[in-house]
């Protein structure tokens, strides 16, 4: 952890957990080709509308953090992320949670009630290679 993620206890300030579950989807859509600009030039954005984070353990002052983030598939038509935040040192979790997203039209601001036809290529092609 950098000095201007923690409190003066050096533990690490919880509302940069949310940044790090931002830092680990942004990751996985670039390891996965699932990027914010790709939404973005289908004509969509996608906002968090649910947000959810377990605190086990604190980070401290000079640790170091390990994000992993899952895809979870479902029918609807939004994104569900799964994280879990270990320390790199000790490999222990000191953070688990999930955030939702849906699909907006950047254009109309209008919530998608189907799926984007690009996004279930993308899902058919995740799942081809699992």
């Amino acid at each position: 952890m950098r000095f201007n993620e923690v409190d003066s206890l050096g533990i690490t300030w919880h509302g940069h957990y949310v940044r790090y579950f931002e830092d680990g989807r942004e990751a996985f859509g670039e390891e996965h080709g699932l990027r914010y600009l790709d939404f973005y030039h289908h004509g969509l954005a996608t906002p968090i509308v649910s947000l959810h984070c377990d605190y086990k353990k604190p980070l401290r002052y000079g640790e170091t953090a390990l994000i992993e983030t899952r895809f979870l598939d479902n029918p609807a038509a939004k994104i569900h992320f799964d994280y879990r935040i270990f320390n790199a040192d000790t490999h222990e979790l000191v953070a688990s949670g999930t955030t939702v997203q849906v699909f907006l039209d950047i254009e109309s601001r209008e919530l998608l009630l189907n799926t984007p036809a690009f996004f279930e290529n993308w899902k058919l092609q995740v799942q081809a290679h699992s």
